[in-house]
């Protein structure tokens, strides 16, 4: 077995399924706490007030854009970024068409790619030069801040390496990182790509029980 087929093949199926189950069990554990029922007179819709909290803190609005654009735009030009490079990059649909789904589609051209994925280091780069560079951030971040950033750059660079797919090293090698990532993601705070609906619907659902705007 050489190193790519180590990669694609043993080591990506567990480094899979130990994703699920964290995610799984991450999420269950939310659900599970449960909360102290509400004995209050209901004003308005719980479940119409998360949807609106969710649609509507897409976008930032009243003084917030002023105030942290610089961690708006890197933001969202490192999270938009790694979406579409994680589901619209051919490499990246082919491997979900042939080990995931069995289906694919439309992929982005190369020049897609390249754009994207400048965009995606740039606010990537961005939010760490804000994490170290400002003296509150910086206080609040712990090794698991840290351990996350670095293990997408890694991932992030490697793929970028592999992206000719002619060297079956490169290509190991970023398979190797998105093994390892995978791994980690459900016990540290990149769990936050599926919790942050859940945190965002939570508060809406209490204000639009209680007849208040979110």
């Amino acid at each position: 077995m050489t190193f790519l087929e180590l990669t694609e093949g043993p080591l990506w199926y567990a480094a899979a399924t130990i994703f699920g189950i964290g995610v799984v069990w991450r999420l269950a554990s939310i659900f599970l706490l449960g909360r102290k029922p509400d004995r209050s007179i209901p004003r308005g819709s719980a479940l119409v007030g998360a949807v609106k909290a969710n649609i509507l803190h897409l976008w930032p609005h009243g003084g917030f854009f002023t105030k942290s654009g610089f961690h708006l735009i890197a933001g969202y030009l490192f999270h938009l970024g790694l979406f579409v490079l994680v589901f619209f990059a051919a490499p990246h649909v082919l491997f979900i068409q042939d080990n995931i789904l069995g289906f694919g589609w439309d992929t982005l051209p190369r020049w897609g790619f390249v754009l994207t994925a400048e965009a995606a280091f740039c606010g990537l780069i961005l939010l760490w030069a804000r994490r170290i560079g400002d003296p509150v951030i910086r206080l609040l971040s712990d090794r698991d801040d840290f351990i996350g950033l670095w293990l997408t750059f890694i991932l992030m660079f490697t793929g970028c390496l592999a992206l000719g797919e002619s060297n079956d090293f490169l290509r190991a090698l970023h398979m190797l990182s998105v093994d390892v990532w995978l791994v980690y993601y459900p016990f540290s705070r990149l769990m936050h790509g599926f919790t942050f609906a859940l945190s965002r619907g939570y508060m809406g659902a209490s204000f639009g029980r209680r007849g208040v705007t979110p």
